[in-house]
């Protein structure tokens, strides 16, 4: 009977040794939680058995526990490298359509060739759906969705103002153009010739489809004032591309300046025929508003200020996530998109979870229902973005632990070495 007993006990402490070996080679796994064996001892005894004569049979394994003692935090220079301060699991899932559900403490995500933010096993992330300005619409399990990057954002809009603000030169020469050639007047307006306008100045403007094009506007000084007309005149000619803006066929902007320097007409923004661009954007109209800042001044031409209300596409430029889990993408366009909020979970009993590799688990009728909420909020810990989660391993510890447990394996050896002894001398007396 000795025999069984301490052969018990070898294979607890064998189990034991295992379970320490183990957590000491996960010493560096981000997110692992390390184990513990719990023993029970077995006792055999029948109704007539004397309470004070009983003899123990052994031990046994009770159980191998994880301990979710919140494990050291490393920062890293990634956005997706998450980590949690605090109870809860990252909620991800693989399978066709997401059925495969698994919960995981290792924040180290990645972005697959479909732009799906996924864990080292490809799992991928859930989030909360939000509304835009990232209120949770669900707290559901089933409603939770794939974190997936976008590539672009927005709707493109067409450009329909450009405003500026500049000085034009109050000693620019008089340039008198002519709208149309003849021997008589051989001087016309020609952009790509510098001694046809006085200043110029240029911004990108967009068509319907998010396409750029260059918009320039060129001045040019058409008088002085005289006692009939004592006003300074100019006349902007404004291009998109190569194509002149016109009304009613009539190219320009008639500027008209006091004796103060003071812009006096248009006093308002000045709008051109609509007008089809060649990238195959549609058709839109442009209008030009130089405000009441633009002057002419002594000095040299100087642009103020040139800003347009088009606006492109978007490209993804950068992904941040607070501390609630909010997630939100950044685009080249200036507009930021939120895409959802990262689902965590809690357990009533998160030692009854089925561990399944990867410091990941799946819920158990031991481990109850999953408690899905959001990150800060009914006991959930926060997240900390650019960090992950260490391994909970204290090598002291577990090395302490070994030399106890292979002690423990020895002594037990040791027993059964004794009792074969007693039992090799208990034959030698029969024989």
């Amino acid at each position: 009977m000795a025999f069984y007993t301490a052969l018990t006990g070898l294979a607890g402490a064998q189990t034991e040794m295992a379970t320490i070996a183990s957590n000491i080679a996960n010493v560096g796994t981000t997110g692992f939680k390390r184990s513990r064996v719990a023993f029970g001892d077995i006792i055999s005894t029948s109704p007539l058995q004397n309470p004070n004569r009983i003899v123990g049979s052994g031990t046994s394994v009770r159980s191998i526990s994880q301990q979710f003692q919140q494990g050291p935090t490393e920062t890293s220079t990634s956005a997706l490298d998450l980590a949690i301060a605090g109870q809860g699991f990252f909620t991800v899932k693989s399978g066709a359509g997401g059925i495969s559900t698994h919960f995981t403490r290792s924040g180290s995500f990645a972005v697959t060739a479909e732009r799906f933010i996924v864990d080292t096993q490809g799992r991928r992330l859930q989030l909360f759906p939000t509304t835009t300005d990232g209120n949770v619409q669900s707290t559901d399990l089933g409603s939770t969705i794939p974190a997936r990057l976008p590539l672009s954002s927005g709707t493109p809009q067409a450009t329909s103002l450009v405003k500026i603000s500049a000085n034009l030169p109050a000693d620019a020469p008089i340039i008198a153009n002519k709208p149309i050639y003849t021997p008589s007047n051989p001087y016309v307006f020609d952009r790509n010739d510098p001694s046809t306008f006085n200043a110029s100045t240029s911004t990108t403007v967009y068509d319907s489809l998010g396409n750029p094009m260059a918009a320039t506007v060129y001045y040019v000084k058409d008088s002085a004032p005289t006692l009939p007309d004592p006003v300074h005149r100019w006349t902007a000619r404004v291009f998109v591309g190569d194509t002149e803006m016109n009304v009613a066929g009539a190219p320009g902007i008639a500027m008209a300046f006091d004796t103060n320097g003071v812009l006096t007409s248009p006093a308002a923004p000045f709008p051109f025929d609509p007008f089809t661009p060649p990238t195959g954007g549609a058709a839109f109209a442009l209008a030009i508003d130089h405000g009441l800042a633009t002057t002419q001044q002594t000095g040299p031409f100087s642009l103020a200020l040139i800003e347009q209300d088009g606006i492109p596409s978007g490209q993804l430029e950068s992904i941040s996530i607070d501390t609630s889990g909010t997630m939100k993408a950044s685009f080249s366009n200036g507009e930021v998109q939120t895409l959802g909020k990262v689902a965590l979970a809690t357990f009533s009993n998160p030692q009854g979870l089925k561990q399944t590799g990867d410091a990941s688990y799946v819920g158990t009728p031991e481990s109850g229902e999953p408690i899905v909420g959001e990150a800060g909020r009914n006991g959930i810990g926060t997240i900390l973005s650019g960090s992950l989660e260490r391994s909970n391993v204290d090598l002291t510890v577990e090395l302490v632990a070994l030399i106890a447990a292979q002690r423990n394996f020895q002594a037990n050896a040791k027993a059964i070495e004794t009792d074969s002894t007693l039992m090799q001398t208990i034959i030698n007396i029969r024989s």
